[in-house]
């Protein structure tokens, strides 16, 4: 039953969770947890008319993609406060103050910074990237670091 029903509609519920999602991957996943679902639920879908089962699936898997969207929020706000509580912790700057502080450097060292401070690349990975030896990397690293030090002090 449970095949059957996936032959049917796992096109048009794949192509529905595309549109929720706007991910190919994410939508695969929750038609494969809808499918998991309907495996769970197969007594109460053998009780319902082919557009009712139609209909069970389509809820589900809108409620799949909420439940994964609720659970990501939460997760981004608990980030966001343990995020917090270090920088107040450690005496530091907020994402909005360093912004502020980060755009008073020059658009190419404001990059540079952020890809090394804050993504965590390295000089010699930096200088692949840009085209420019490691050595002016350093320098300009050092001049912006120089220049923030500055504003921090004002």
């Amino acid at each position: 039953m449970i095949q059957d029903l996936y032959e049917r509609h796992f096109e048009e519920l794949r192509r529905y969770c595309l549109q929720l999602s706007r991910s190919g991957d994410v939508a695969f996943d929750l038609v494969q947890e809808t499918f998991l679902k309907a495996l769970e639920r197969e007594e109460l879908l053998l009780s319902l008319s082919p557009e009712q089962q139609r209909a069970w699936l389509y809820k589900a898997a809108r409620n799949l993609f909420l439940d994964g969207v609720r659970r990501s929020a939460l997760l981004q706000r608990k980030q966001n406060l343990l995020l917090d509580e270090e920088e107040q912790a450690e005496g530091g700057f907020s994402r909005a103050e360093t912004e502020l502080l980060l755009l008073r450097l020059p658009a190419e060292d404001r990059t540079l910074f952020r890809l090394r401070y804050l993504e965590g690349y390295s000089a010699v990975e930096l200088a692949e990237m840009f085209d420019m030896p490691p050595a002016t990397v350093r320098t300009r690293l050092l001049r912006a670091r120089l220049l923030l030090k500055k504003e921090m002090s004002l």
